[in-house]
Protein backbone atom coordinates (compact mmCIF):
# COMPACT_ATOMS: atom_id res chain seq x y z
CA UNK A 1 0.00 0.00 0.00
CA UNK A 2 1.20 3.26 -0.94
CA UNK A 3 1.95 6.15 1.71
CA UNK A 4 -0.27 8.68 2.39
CA UNK A 5 -0.81 11.07 4.56
CA UNK A 6 -3.59 14.13 5.55
CA UNK A 7 -2.98 16.72 8.13
CA UNK A 8 -5.54 19.28 9.00
CA UNK A 9 -5.13 22.70 10.04
CA UNK A 10 -7.77 25.67 10.60
CA UNK A 11 -7.18 29.19 10.30
CA UNK A 12 -10.34 30.83 10.87
CA UNK A 13 -13.33 29.42 9.16
CA UNK A 14 -10.64 28.53 6.39
CA UNK A 15 -9.13 24.66 6.47
CA UNK A 16 -6.23 23.89 5.55
CA UNK A 17 -5.56 19.98 4.08
CA UNK A 18 -1.96 19.30 3.39
CA UNK A 19 -1.72 15.82 1.85
CA UNK A 20 1.44 13.92 1.16
CA UNK A 21 2.52 10.98 -0.53
CA UNK A 22 0.94 8.87 -3.45
CA UNK A 23 -3.18 9.77 -3.79
CA UNK A 24 -4.17 6.76 -5.69
CA UNK A 25 -7.24 4.26 -5.54
CA UNK A 26 -5.87 2.75 -2.19
CA UNK A 27 -5.42 5.77 -0.24
CA UNK A 28 -8.39 8.35 -2.14
CA UNK A 29 -11.01 6.72 0.79
CA UNK A 30 -8.82 8.35 3.46
CA UNK A 31 -8.58 11.67 1.47
CA UNK A 32 -12.46 11.60 0.84
CA UNK A 33 -12.79 10.87 4.73
CA UNK A 34 -11.16 13.72 5.29
CA UNK A 35 -13.33 16.46 2.73
CA UNK A 36 -16.59 14.90 3.79
CA UNK A 37 -15.46 15.45 8.13
CA UNK A 38 -14.68 18.96 6.94
CA UNK A 39 -18.44 19.15 4.92
CA UNK A 40 -19.83 17.73 8.08
CA UNK A 41 -18.44 20.27 9.97
CA UNK A 42 -19.56 23.37 7.70
CA UNK A 43 -16.39 23.93 7.14
CA UNK A 44 -16.58 25.04 3.53
CA UNK A 45 -13.61 27.27 2.58
CA UNK A 46 -11.14 23.96 2.19
CA UNK A 47 -7.18 24.93 0.80
CA UNK A 48 -5.46 21.77 -0.55
CA UNK A 49 -1.92 21.78 -0.18
CA UNK A 50 0.17 19.77 -2.64
CA UNK A 51 3.39 20.77 -1.24
CA UNK A 52 4.63 16.97 -0.57
CA UNK A 53 2.32 15.23 -2.76
CA UNK A 54 3.92 12.95 -5.43
CA UNK A 55 1.73 11.51 -7.58
CA UNK A 56 -2.29 11.43 -7.93
CA UNK A 57 -4.41 9.37 -9.86
CA UNK A 58 -7.74 9.61 -11.49
CA UNK A 59 -9.32 8.16 -8.10
CA UNK A 60 -7.51 11.03 -6.29
CA UNK A 61 -8.73 13.74 -8.88
CA UNK A 62 -12.78 11.67 -8.67
CA UNK A 63 -12.33 13.08 -4.80
CA UNK A 64 -12.38 16.53 -5.80
CA UNK A 65 -15.34 16.33 -8.40
CA UNK A 66 -17.12 14.23 -5.73
CA UNK A 67 -17.54 16.97 -3.06
CA UNK A 68 -17.45 19.99 -4.79
CA UNK A 69 -20.92 21.00 -5.87
CA UNK A 70 -22.03 20.51 -2.37
CA UNK A 71 -19.40 22.60 -1.22
CA UNK A 72 -20.26 25.54 -4.09
CA UNK A 73 -23.75 25.28 -2.82
CA UNK A 74 -22.68 26.18 0.73
CA UNK A 75 -21.12 29.16 -0.56
CA UNK A 76 -17.99 27.49 -0.38
CA UNK A 77 -14.62 26.24 -2.76
CA UNK A 78 -11.98 24.31 -2.76
CA UNK A 79 -8.62 26.19 -3.72
CA UNK A 80 -5.27 24.29 -4.31
CA UNK A 81 -1.79 25.53 -3.76
CA UNK A 82 1.13 24.27 -3.95
CA UNK A 83 1.52 21.91 -6.87
CA UNK A 84 4.78 20.38 -8.13
CA UNK A 85 4.94 20.93 -11.96
CA UNK A 86 4.10 16.83 -12.33
CA UNK A 87 1.02 17.36 -10.82
CA UNK A 88 -0.04 20.50 -11.91
CA UNK A 89 -0.05 19.04 -15.36
CA UNK A 90 -2.47 16.08 -14.81
CA UNK A 91 -4.54 18.91 -13.29
CA UNK A 92 -3.95 20.86 -16.55
CA UNK A 93 -4.87 18.24 -19.12
CA UNK A 94 -8.01 17.61 -17.46
CA UNK A 95 -9.23 20.83 -17.24
CA UNK A 96 -9.42 21.26 -13.85
CA UNK A 97 -7.64 25.08 -13.84
CA UNK A 98 -11.20 25.99 -15.84
CA UNK A 99 -12.75 24.44 -12.66
CA UNK A 100 -10.63 25.19 -9.47
CA UNK A 101 -8.65 27.93 -8.11
CA UNK A 102 -5.21 26.72 -8.13
CA UNK A 103 -2.78 29.51 -7.00
CA UNK A 104 1.16 29.24 -6.22
CA UNK A 105 0.99 28.51 -2.60
CA UNK A 106 -1.16 28.31 0.49
CA UNK A 107 -0.98 31.77 1.88
CA UNK A 108 -2.31 33.14 -1.43
CA UNK A 109 -4.85 30.79 -1.39
CA UNK A 110 -5.68 31.94 2.33
CA UNK A 111 -5.65 34.87 1.17
CA UNK A 112 -8.30 34.53 -1.75
CA UNK A 113 -10.90 33.32 0.61
CA UNK A 114 -10.14 36.49 2.79
CA UNK A 115 -10.99 38.47 -0.30
CA UNK A 116 -13.80 36.96 -0.74
CA UNK A 117 -15.91 37.61 2.52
Amino acid sequence: MSDFTVRRKDAGDISVLNIEGYLDAHTAPAFEDSIKQLVEENRNRIVVNFDKLSYISSAGLGVFMGFIEDIRAKNGDIKMSNMSEKVYKIFDLLGFPNLYEIVSDETEAIKKFKETK
